[in-house]
């Protein structure tokens, strides 16, 4: 059994708040658009972390996380890529390979949108857990916290930090 904490966009932001919810997980997976290398520097110092790098994202960051990141944790298939769209509308880039080896569990980020979504057609779970910093239209600061015990995703929360001024 594995504590998961997954959040996206920060784009260079970190407080106490992300960090107190860090301590609490085994790992954290960030989906991306990170901003400055210290934000997962933070994160590191605290779990063990597995990102991607998203569109803002710099050489820097780009040398230290790759663009997807395929994984398998008590036996459950992932797949994390900033920029990967939603069930019947994934992104063209990744469209073919998820339809031919979907995996059970799909992130994104990006939309600054959080979305838990179940895709029938591809028996696949898909989380994108909104924003976690404070630059873009979001209105609310979220991530995500689960579990996956073997091959079961459970006690899925939404955490929501603060509303944005």
């Amino acid at each position: 059994m594995i504590k998961i904490l997954l959040l996206s966009d920060t784009h260079s932001y970190i407080d106490n708040q992300i960090l107190k919810h860090v301590k609490q997980a085994d790992e954290v997976w960030h989906v991306g658009d990170i901003g400055d290398i210290k934000v997962t520097d933070a994160i590191k110092n605290l779990k063990p972390l597995r990102a991607v790098y998203g569109n803002i994202d710099n050489t820097e960051i780009r040398s230290e996380f790759t663009l997807d990141n395929k994984f398998t944790i008590e036996n459950v298939s992932i797949w994390m890529t900033h920029i990967g769209g939603y069930p019947n509308r994934y992104d063209l880039r990744i469209r073919e390979e998820i339809k031919n080896t979907p995996p059970k569990i799909f992130i994104s980020g990006h939309s600054h949108i959080l979305k838990v979504q179940f895709d029938k057609k591809l028996n696949l779970l898909h989380i994108n857990p909104g924003a976690a910093g404070k630059h873009g239209h979001h209105q609310v600061r979220t991530m995500i916290r689960f579990v996956i015990d073997k091959d079961i995703v459970k006690k899925l929360e939404i955490i929501e930090l603060e509303k944005r001024i």
